[in-house]
């Protein structure tokens, strides 16, 4: 029996928004580039759907991946947007928004994938190929209601 290939690795250096604290995108970058393992880096996963670039579907069809960014829902709500929606079973997203470089660093390079993208309906399930999501999938607009302030 052939051995299950490593996860994709993908990084994301968070360019724009910047929620991710320096130090910890720092740390993991430089034990991904020191370790042997291979991985991309981007510089902006938000920018990158917003554009719909084709290489979020090259990624979310990988057998297995492995992202660095920031919270699971919005890293699934970002591949979703670009026509490219990730596989539940087979993604995990480390958190660097809340986790230190130590943690996140492990998580990547040495354990386990753990799936933990919530579940939503702009998930695939195993074996799926990623597609454009159905108008039914497309999440209704929320309004959210203004709040009027005191005049001073």
């Amino acid at each position: 029996m052939e051995p299950a290939a490593p996860p994709t690795i993908l990084y994301c250096h968070c360019q724009y928004a910047r929620v991710v604290p320096a130090d910890v995108k720092e740390a993991v970058l430089k034990r991904l580039c020191d370790s042997a393992v291979p991985f991309e880096a981007v510089a902006d996963l938000c920018e990158m759907s917003a554009r719909k670039d084709p290489a979020l579907a090259r990624i979310a069809a990988s057998r297995g991946v492995k992202i660095a960014a920031c919270y699971p829902r919005a890293v699934k709500w970002l591949f979703a947007a670009a026509k490219a929606p990730l596989k539940i079973d087979s993604t995990e997203v480390i958190n660097m928004r809340t986790m230190t470089g130590d943690t996140a660093c492990e998580a990547l390079l040495h354990a386990p994938l753990q799936p933990n993208l919530p579940a939503g309906k702009v998930t695939l399930a195993a074996g799926e190929l990623p597609a454009a999501a159905a108008p039914s999938e497309t999440p209704t607009p929320v309004t959210v209601p203004t709040v009027e302030t005191p005049a001073a």
